[in-house]
């Protein structure tokens, strides 16, 4: 696991600011993570397939592109990378 250091002359502040700062980047993610996945549900009952069968089959040039279908492909995108993002700051652990 890599190792990140920082100095500061007021080190117990610093931590307080970067422990805010990272917790409202994940309050931020998750509301994101809500509303793409709201949206993705909106595409899923709309066309009665699930994102993961969507894809599959886009991939499968199964469907014509339409406007529609780049847009549920862009939120799937978008959930994937807001998760990976997610992931990242929850695995960050202080040490002293």
């Amino acid at each position: 696991m890599a190792e990140l250091k920082i100095r500061s002359k007021y080190p117990d502040s610093l931590k307080s600011i970067v422990e805010s700062a990272l917790a409202e980047k994940l309050r931020s993610l998750e509301a994101g993570i809500r509303r793409t996945e709201e949206r993705i549900q909106e595409f899923e009952a709309k066309y009665q397939l699930s994102t993961e069968e969507f894809l599959h089959r886009y991939e499968n040039d199964e469907f014509t592109e339409t406007l529609d279908l780049d847009e549920w492909i862009g939120e799937a995108w978008m959930l994937s990378h807001l998760r990976e993002k997610k992931e990242k700051i929850e695995g960050i652990e202080f040490v002293d």
